[in-house]
């Protein structure tokens, strides 16, 4: 069996490939146009697409694909082959700079949210030589930025590169004020983004028309064990799921994907996949490749790999905690505290950006978690609740104290935890515990954002996370250069912006209800329930404003991503209110006409074999069979009629609140009752796995 270390990034074209590949004065210049954000030059793209074709054709490619994110939020891929005819039926293998490094694409029939029409077909894919190219079946993968012909970006990974090059140029414009002579060059995000999702067995999800359509059980009463007994979170892993987490490591680690950590999670059949961190455009490109590659190797092991935000109800959702910090390319980590947070301003400086960028901006990260999934998750069983607000911990919230009020501060002596155990070495012990229901969490030297949904891009998060951030440091920026003093000018700004954005920062239970009443009330919090909540905000002049003056999205492309996002709100429910119907109509109704046909008949036959003979379960139970019957009936029509009245408009604001208000509220009053009547069912009547079965059926 061959060791990790030989095979680890063996289908991605990594540094060491390019060093292999490449001349060496190509590589060199490469590594150089990509460290400064340079464009590539047409002769070096030439040398690195013969030098790509030839890894690839070694390691068995025929084609490459230009790999991107459209605005569904899945990827896409057109393959072309290497081939090129030379006369007499002969063919050569060839791959130009030109076709690396621009493609086109169909553009008419992605999102675009009226940015293309129907007949405006043409959409080009440009290279992002900053993360790697990849072979996923026996195919060149070359990750790239997808835009229309007119420049507008119909992707999730143009928008964040902007973003990169914004947090970048205000985050130097900060560096080199406090040290002119700082050898720090480029700044980056860097996300580690940490993967939940479920597993169940194909042969039930095969039978369970809801999964199969819309990825979550519409239907299904609780089972008599859920997750009280808190037994599953970081228990035994099952074989049949072990096999599975071997084979996804080792295909993601010949991607030159670094997962780290797996475990099972807190739910029945939940599990969690965590990577080291990487820098956030090679993050997100490998999220998107774990989520494809979790759903194609389950198969191959009896699974189905569910990403939904709420698969079941009553247990935990599933979310992707987006752990998000900044670093120099020299490698100085800007939310690192050091030893002495309280006198390393440049540590502060960083951090106040950060707090009052999530305190300006609350609702564009609402917003980058909003969807139809997500908004049945959050708020209950560890993931956040709507209302934006950032977990400090006790020293830094302690240090930001002292800084506000101008009072001494003394720093917290490191402890031990003693186990009482002699043979048990004492433990350091972490100056801050953690807050697992903050939505916007510091956890060390990095920032936690857990309200993102599981089947969701991190592009949009750190797109807006990456931009409200440069402008909290743009403004710094801008009064810091005008200051004659900086020792006080640092502190004046430092303790200023603590005292106009400290509403933000909340250290308690986030579930508790005293708190949103407190956020919203006495702090004027946003608390943005639902997606056309959220997404009402989208376009306020602030955020336009933001994203235009930092070149990240035109007010053109913020108004497509609002359309495309309550579309898919809408069309989402509605396809799911559709599957209710027919599930109702084909499968529950005829399940309970068939088992109350079957107790009315016994009774009958116990009566006839002796009047005397008690019938009292008979008949009670044919009676609720009965009037559960006439309630389900009632609502399946209810929720036709509803349908059917949906407003003929073209205005999608107005469609999700119509979805929002009338056809979810239905649905829900339908799945009650269905739920009901399962419950009184008889399993082998009732024509789909139950919840038992599915949370309890992994080996």
């Amino acid at each position: 069996m061959a060791l990790l270390t030989e095979y680890f990034g063996t289908m991605a074209f990594d540094e060491t490939s390019m060093k292999e590949y490449l001349p060496a004065d190509i590589y060199a210049s490469l590594k150089k146009t990509i460290d400064e954000g340079r464009s590539i030059d047409m002769d070096i793209a030439n040398a690195v697409a013969k030098g790509m074709k030839e890894w690839a054709v070694a390691k068995g490619c025929t084609h490459f694909t230009h790999w991107f994110q459209p605005l569904s939020g899945m990827t896409a891929e057109k393959h072309e082959s290497f081939i090129s005819p030379v006369g007499e039926g002969r063919v050569i293998m060839e791959f130009s700079g030109k076709e690396l490094v621009r493609g086109e694409s169909d553009a008419s029939s992605f999102p675009s949210g009226g940015l293309r029409a129907t007949f405006e077909a043409r959409g080009y894919t440009a290279w992002d030589p900053t993360s790697y190219a990849f072979i996923k079946d026996r195919t060149l993968c070359i990750p790239t930025a997808f835009c229309s012909y007119g420049g507008e970006a119909l992707d999730k990974k143009t928008p964040l590169l902007r973003s990169m090059d914004a947090i970048n140029i205000q985050a130097l414009r900060i560096l080199k004020l406090l040290d002119p002579n700082t050898d720090v060059s480029c700044v980056r995000a860097s996300v580690g983004a940490e993967q939940e999702y479920f597993l169940v067995p194909k042969e039930m999800y095969d039978k369970r028309r809801d999964l199969i359509f819309t990825g979550r059980t519409l239907f299904g009463a609780n089972p008599p064990k859920g997750q009280e007994l808190e037994d599953h979170y970081y228990g035994t892993i099952k074989p049949q799921v072990d096999a599975f987490m071997k084979e996804l490591d080792e295909e993601l680690w010949k991607l030159g994907i670094l997962v780290k950590t797996e475990h099972n999670e807190a739910a029945p059949s939940q599990h969690e996949l965590a990577p080291i961190y990487t820098q956030v455009n090679i993050a997100a490109d490998n999220n998107q490749l774990m989520m494809e590659m979790m759903q194609k190797i389950s198969k191959r092991h009896g699974l189905v790999c569910l990403l939904h935000e709420k698969p079941f109800k009553g247990v935990n959702g599933s979310g992707k905690h987006n752990n998000w910090s900044i670093a120099t390319n020299t490698g100085v980590n800007l939310l690192s505290p050091g030893k002495t947070p309280y006198d390393n301003v440049q540590f502060l400086l960083f951090l106040v950006a950060v707090i009052k960028a999530v305190d300006d901006y609350q609702d564009l990260l609402r917003i980058s978690a909003a969807t139809a999934g997500n908004d049945h998750r959050l708020g209950s069983n560890e993931a956040p609740p709507a209302v934006i607000s950032i977990f400090l911990g006790d020293e830094l919230s302690s240090i930001i104290d002292a800084i506000e009020t101008n009072t001494h501060y003394d720093p917290m002596e490191k402890s031990q935890l003693r186990l009482g155990v002699d043979a048990l070495p004492p433990l350091p012990k972490d100056n801050t515990d953690r807050n697992r229901t903050s939505p916007f969490a510091f956890t060390g030297n990095k920032f936690e954002f857990r309200m993102v949904g599981s089947s969701n891009s991190i592009s949009d998060c750190n797109t807006f996370l990456n931009t409200a951030v440069a402008e909290s440091l743009r403004q710094f920026a801008d009064e810091l250069e005008k200051a004659d003093d900086m020792t006080s000018a640092l502190d004046s700004l430092i303790r200023r912006t603590i005292r106009e954005h400290k509403r933000i920062i909340f250290n308690g239970n986030n579930y508790d209800e005293s708190w949103i009443k407190e956020a919203t009330e006495k702090r004027g919090l946003l608390n943005l329930r639902t997606t056309p909540d959220a997404l009402e905000c989208f376009l306020d002049e602030k955020n336009v404003r933001l994203f235009e003056q930092h070149r990240v999205y035109t007010r053109t492309e913020m108004k497509s991503r609002k359309t495309i996002t309550l579309a898919n709100y809408t069309k989402t429910i509605k396809i799911e209110a559709n599957v209710m119907v027919d599930m109702v109509y084909k499968e529950i109704l005829p399940a309970i006409t068939e088992y109350a046909k079957d107790i009315c008949q016994t009774g009958k036959a116990k009566k006839e074999l002796s009047p005397a003979m008690n019938t009292e379960y008979e008949e009670t139970m044919a009676e609720r069979l009965g009037n559960l019957e006439s309630r389900i009936y009632r609502e399946v029509k209810r929720l036709e009629q509803i349908l059917g009245e949906t407003p003929k408009t073209d205005d999608v604001s107005v469609l999700a609140a119509y979805i929002r208000d009338k056809v979810a509220v239905s649905m829900k009053d339908l799945r009650e009752v269905c739920d009901e009547a399962e419950f009184i069912t008889a399993e082998k009547y009732w024509p789909y796995p139950t919840y038992a079965s599915l949370l309890f059926g992994l080996q």
